[in-house]
């Protein structure tokens, strides 16, 4: 039984900052690699950033330079820091896990707006 877990998203102005964490279980986390996702309304669901089992990064050419994505294997857990926020960031993000890849959780919502 596969669980990610997302946390951390919330209402931000333009310009700021937030830091979202996915924690996974029933998985051997350190073999999988991991990637951070978002969809808007009426949007296709969208790669945000990877890092694999190798810390191997990519990211999408919109948010490359201010998001980074990292992952601590003791923990379980895979980040998504935000920088620079701007209003479409504004999504719900998910993370997710493999290959094979799993299915989604609820994800978290990030609003970014003054």
């Amino acid at each position: 039984q596969v669980q990610l877990v997302e946390s951390g998203g919330g209402l931000v102005q333009p310009g700021g900052s937030l830091r979202l964490s996915c924690t996974a279980s029933g998985i051997i986390f350190s073999i999988n690699d991991m990637g951070w996702y978002r969809q808007a309304p009426g949007k296709q669901r969208e790669l945000v950033a990877r890092i694999s089992r190798f810390t191997t990064t990519n990211y999408a050419d919109s948010v490359k330079g201010r998001f980074t994505i990292s992952r601590d294997n003791a923990k379980n857990t895979v980040y998504l820091q935000m920088n620079s926020l701007k209003p479409e960031d504004t999504a719900v993000y998910y993370c997710n896990a493999g290959p094979p890849y799993k299915g989604w959780g609820q994800g978290t919502q990030v609003t970014v707006s003054s």
